[in-house]
């Protein structure tokens, strides 16, 4: 308890920098978080035990040479349209970009038929997630969310004081809406829902979802993370963000790390209504943590459709390729809507891991109801060739 009492009073006395997101050490992203159980309860149907990763192996892969395919990276990015902008506005890195940030806002949110007011931008939308998480469950709470998801928000609000009700997925995965709002109760402070859901990839149609957030959202708020909606090829989805416009208390974000390919430039925002950004602004400002070259290469990957066109066709040619060779070896994988697969393997999750990373290969390992899955992101058509080989001499 004194712990958690610690932990508020320096996220209220402002010793936790959360307008840039540095955070106490002990509080920090970069391993403790990925290393600690997704789930809280061992009873629960599918969870994910903690995260094996690269940097526990021995035997440190070649990181020059690597075949890149653990973190869900668009593989074909930047946009050149992107880079050159970057390159174009370095010259003007010695100035705030207020005006270049307003413009981009504007730019946003016409895109989402909002006003202005409507929209808050950060240096990627995890860093959206985490600010939210800080701002509503400084002083306790819960968090429903499906289980499996992405961590990020949870586990932020778990380290000011939040519990976690997980709600496992239902058998095709997608997320059990009938059991989460069930589990909303007195002291539920947000609906946490990422769709298509990492890290299984799998996907809640969009009318189910429109008509759960449209009812749900006048108990509680609901935040819908939609990092990979622009890949959901051929899936029944669809935005939340028509409900702001019915005054719904939802909260969208977005992310130009994946369809734009700007991961390492880090830009993303969120969708709210007014008083809710107004509520997170009163603690930490959002969009302070974005350059103002990372504001100019947001702007043109926004105007250039080829580039997000070629993605979505390419990513889905590959993603069909390692569909027909893991049928060919016998795997069953979850069906994916995002950048990235999932299947369940026969080896331990550090095996495959040290075996792929001897063949200079990066991924991810999860366990999901106590048993070893690969999560392998969806590279170009050569370096899933690569993949592929490399998983049937190791298989």
């Amino acid at each position: 308890m004194n712990q958690k009492i610690d932990r508020r009073n320096l996220l209220k006395s402002g010793l936790m920098a959360i307008g840039g997101m540095t955070l106490a050490p002990h509080l920090s992203f970069g391993g403790a978080f990925e290393d600690m159980p997704l789930s809280l309860d061992p009873e629960n149907r599918i969870y994910r035990s903690p995260m094996v990763r690269e940097h526990f192996l021995d035997k440190k892969p070649d990181l020059s040479k690597m075949v890149r395919l653990g973190a869900n990276e668009n593989p074909y990015g930047p946009p050149k349209t992107a880079q050159k902008a970057v390159c174009d506005s370095v010259a003007g890195g010695n100035r705030y970009a207020w005006k270049e940030m307003n413009d981009l806002v504007d730019k946003i949110a016409k895109k989402e038929g909002v006003s202005k007011d409507y929209i808050m931008m950060g240096p990627g939308s995890s860093d959206l997630l985490e600010k939210v998480a800080l701002v509503l469950f400084m002083n306790g709470g819960n968090i429903v969310s499906a289980d499996p998801c992405y961590m990020s928000l949870i586990q932020v609000a778990k380290s000011v004081g939040a519990t976690w009700k997980a709600v496992p997925v239902k058998e095709d995965h997608s997320h059990d809406l009938k059991a989460m709002e069930a589990a909303v109760d007195k002291d539920t402070k947000l609906i946490y829902i990422c769709n298509p859901n990492n890290p299984t990839g799998a996907i809640t149609t969009g009318k189910d979802l429109l008509d759960f957030c449209s009812r749900v959202s006048e108990k509680v708020p609901i935040f819908i993370d939609e990092a990979y909606i622009e890949l959901a090829v051929g899936a029944d989805t669809e935005s939340m963000v028509s409900l702001l416009q019915k005054n719904k208390n939802v909260i969208i974000a977005r992310t130009f790390s994946k369809i734009m390919g700007m991961a390492g430039i880090r830009v993303g925002y969120m969708a709210a209504q007014p008083a809710f950004i107004k509520q997170i602004e009163k603690i930490t400002r959002g969009g302070m943590g974005i350059s103002y070259t990372s504001i100019a290469a947001a702007s043109a990957a926004m105007d250039d459709s080829e580039f997000q066109v070629m993605t979505r066709k390419l990513n889905h040619e590959a993603k069909t390729y390692l569909y027909a060779n893991l049928d060919k070896m016998g795997y069953k994988y979850i069906p994916s809507y995002t950048n990235f697969v999932i299947f369940p393997v026969s080896m331990s999750g550090k095996d495959l891991l040290s075996k792929m990373a001897a063949k200079n290969i990066s991924i991810r390992a999860f366990d999901i109801q106590n048993k070893p899955w690969c999560r392998v992101s969806i590279g170009t058509m050569d370096e899933m060739k690569t993949f592929v080989g490399a998983l049937g001499t190791i298989s």
